[in-house]
């Protein structure tokens, strides 16, 4: 048997490729045995900013169990606003990528610039301690500058009036558009409202747009793609093409309660 030379190019070859298998394989274990974990802190970074939105969460609130005590998810389908019963632990972004389950939007009407969406989304009614509903969190995304953009809004009974908004996905400019992401900015949605008295989307994010005081919110300085990016996803995602046909059933049932 022919001796094996570890200086020859072959033998090099040969520890080179038997590294890289070895290496591929750890690497692959890894994420196998990771995985559980990952999807656990993502699951719980979702929770946590749902209760944000919705004002329930304090520095000592206890994620999961607050979660779980106040918060029912249930699914919508956005073309007729109604509840779709016996779906589960839907992924809207897996949704979105398969043409049976997604819709192509028209440029005339994509304001958020993210060119198809899921036929359905997950909203989250809140409840209170009887377990009526005081509020939903509706989620949303669109393109700002570098990314897309994803946040969660929370608006009370009458449909119309926000109680508090997150953004907890985007890659923005850190310290310009990145402040999507602070608590300071994003307090400046509460108590605004999303439609004026024609039913019109009319919430406004844009450099003066704190004149209207009922329905403005100033963009970030600096930022002026991102903060269109933000007025475009709210648009969007609030109109007749998104949680509109949703709302005003939310509203209607919130009334006869």
């Amino acid at each position: 048997m022919a001796k094996f030379n570890k200086d020859s190019v072959g033998g090099t070859l040969t520890v080179v490729v038997l590294l890289s298998l070895i290496c591929s394989l750890i690497v692959a274990g890894a994420a196998v045995l990771l995985k559980p974990t990952q999807d656990i802190q993502k699951q719980l970074d979702k929770q946590k900013n749902i209760l944000q939105a919705a004002g329930l969460l304090q520095k000592d609130t206890n994620v999961q169990e607050t979660y779980a005590k106040f918060i029912e998810p249930k699914v919508v389908d956005l073309a007729t606003g109604d509840y779709v019963e016996g779906m589960k632990d839907f992924d809207a972004r897996a949704a979105a990528k398969d043409p049976a389950k997604s819709v192509v939007i028209s440029p005339a009407d994509d304001k958020a610039n993210i060119k198809v969406r899921a036929k359905y989304a997950e909203v989250y009614l809140v409840k209170d301690e009887a377990g009526k509903t005081t509020q939903v969190v509706l989620p949303m995304h669109g393109n700002g500058l570098w990314s897309i953009m994803y946040g969660f809004v929370a608006v009370q009974p009458d449909a119309n009036t926000i109680n508090g908004i997150t953004y907890y996905e985007q890659g923005e400019t850190a310290g310009l558009g990145g402040e999507i992401a602070n608590p300071n900015w994003q307090k400046n949605f509460v108590g605004k409202k999303l439609f004026n008295e024609q039913n019109e989307v009319a919430l406004r994010v844009g450099k003066g747009a704190s004149a209207d005081k009922d329905h403005g919110v100033d963009g970030l300085s600096g930022a002026t793609l991102t903060s269109n990016g933000v007025d475009g996803s709210f648009k969007y995602w609030f109109g007749q093409n998104g949680f509109g046909p949703y709302l005003a059933k939310f509203k209607a049932a919130m009334g006869a309660n």
